[in-house]
């Protein structure tokens, strides 16, 4: 009995040893490859061509990112432009979510694509990453161009209905929202020319292709002091910015309309937890950077870092509003 007693009392003796043993050798393993994140290069989509506003932040953020996911981080920025940003969202939407593909998602385009029609992915298709830039909508012109603000833009597209083409990115975005709601507001008809990204809209107003950009204003105002040729009408936030505090607003000219572009980066939906925690985090890091900040503002970037669960508020309720004006102005009949 004693011998017995013995062998057990051994064999759970053992059986510890070999229990810690496996704890130490578990404790040094990845945690469901979390751990070793990330082995391979990120790629970032970006839905609009190079040379936008979206893609000069996008190119900016990445080595900060980098920076504080560390382990050698690399980004590879994608540009997939086309369709209004569906294009771009639906790339997005359906990758793997492993946290190896990421990028900007844009309103009101995320919002309002799925609103006109049936789509790969809704602004619920992502875990969200935070927001980063706000920018307010702006009609510019040509330097050349007679009309200085916008009562003689009405004016003039009374009197001619019509021939004001105005070139966006696309229908359904924030510009061709801007450009609907001033027609009705100033009971006029203009022509909307479409076009896959900002820099597009750009060239062509330069090369008088068309008669008003509808741009953003940090866009405007980087595109004008690089050399375009462009005036600003107006700036479509409550107040002027501080980007712009020479800029009326739309409101001051007698045109109620406030219509802004949110760029956040997000994800497709399901990231496994650890991954998505050091991802937003990163991208908080790399938006509250200074170095970064400085450096977004050196093209008119106007920044608004909103954590994950904010950035949702805001998508939430803008999305309840786009779908109250789709009842009012199905914008792809226009």
């Amino acid at each position: 009995m004693h011998l017995i007693s013995r062998m057990a009392r051994t064999i759970a003796g053992l059986s510890h040893k070999l229990a810690l043993l496996l704890c130490g050798v578990a404790s040094m393993l990845p945690m469901s490859g979390t751990a070793a994140y990330p082995e391979q290069p990120i790629s970032m989509i970006i839905a609009y061509a190079p040379g936008g506003g979206t893609d000069l932040v996008a190119r900016a953020i990445a080595p900060y990112i980098e920076k504080y996911l560390g382990d050698g981080a690399r980004i590879l920025v994608v540009n997939r432009p086309g369709a209004s940003g569906e294009i771009g969202f639906s790339a997005l939407a359906n990758a793997a979510p492993d946290g190896y593909t990421i990028g900007f998602v844009n309103t009101p385009s995320l919002l309002t694509v799925p609103i006109e029609r049936k789509t790969a992915f809704t602004w619920q298709s992502f875990d969200l990453l935070g927001n980063l830039v706000d920018d307010p909508d702006n009609f510019s012109v040509h330097t050349d161009s007679p009309i200085k603000n916008l009562a003689d833009l009405a004016a003039y597209a009374k009197a001619n209905p019509g021939a004001v083409s105005v070139g966006t990115t696309g229908a359904g975005s924030d510009d061709h929202l801007a450009m609907l709601l001033f027609e009705k507001m100033a009971g006029v008809k203009m022509n909307h020319i479409p076009f896959k990204g900002a820099a597009d809209v750009r060239t062509a107003l330069a090369g008088k292709q068309i008669a008003v950009a509808a741009i953003n204003v940090g866009e405007a105002l980087q595109y004008a002091k690089g050399g375009s040729p462009m005036r600003h009408l107006g700036q479509m936030s409550q107040t002027r910015t501080t980007l712009a505090p020479d800029l009326p607003t739309f409101k001051e000219q007698g045109y109620d309309i406030e219509l802004a572009s949110l760029r956040g980066m997000a994800a497709p939906k399901g990231l496994p937890p650890a991954i998505r925690e050091r991802l937003v985090k990163a991208v908080e890091r790399a938006a509250t950077d200074p170095a970064f900040q400085a450096q977004a503002a050196k093209f008119f970037a106007p920044l608004r870092y909103l954590p994950p669960p904010k950035y949702e508020i805001e998508l939430r309720a803008a999305d309840a509003q786009f779908r109250k004006l789709w009842n009012e102005i199905p914008w792809l009949d226009k």
